[in-house]
């Protein structure tokens, strides 16, 4: 008998505050608790992939305030298609990405990337 995961809900992610371990990506950039649980049920380690690959992107690695922070807000549109934005600051977007097809459950999500560390904005 195959036990089917959990799938992800907005709210399960709000008990994330602080993280007790971080995960290293392969591409060199690290992740907390709360982004290792979206991935998992949220079925999206795509998702940590796309903002890693970005890093090394000199539209991003060359620009001095995306060095401090980024803002990374995934947002799924109702034909499942999806844009995958980075901002400096509200408002201020440095870079987008058009995913043609995704499966991933939640509407919209938004994650941090500050000193080499992705996170959940409750986690900050």
């Amino acid at each position: 008998m195959t036990i089917a995961p959990k799938k992800l809900k907005e709210a399960d992610l709000a008990q994330f505050v602080g993280t007790s371990c971080y995960h290293q990506h392969w591409m060199g950039i690290q992740y907390t608790d709360g982004v290792q649980y979206l991935a998992e049920r949220g079925e999206a380690y795509w998702l940590i992939d796309e903002i890693a690959s970005w890093q090394t992107d000199p539209r991003v690695s060359q620009d001095v305030m995306l060095q401090q922070f980024q803002f990374w807000t995934l947002t799924v549109n109702d034909d499942r298609s999806a844009r995958l934005v980075c901002e400096r600051d509200e408002g201020n977007v440095a870079v987008t990405q058009d995913i043609p097809f995704t499966d991933f459950p939640l509407k919209r999500v938004k994650l941090y990337f500050q000193n080499g560390v992705l996170h959940l904005p409750s986690e900050y």
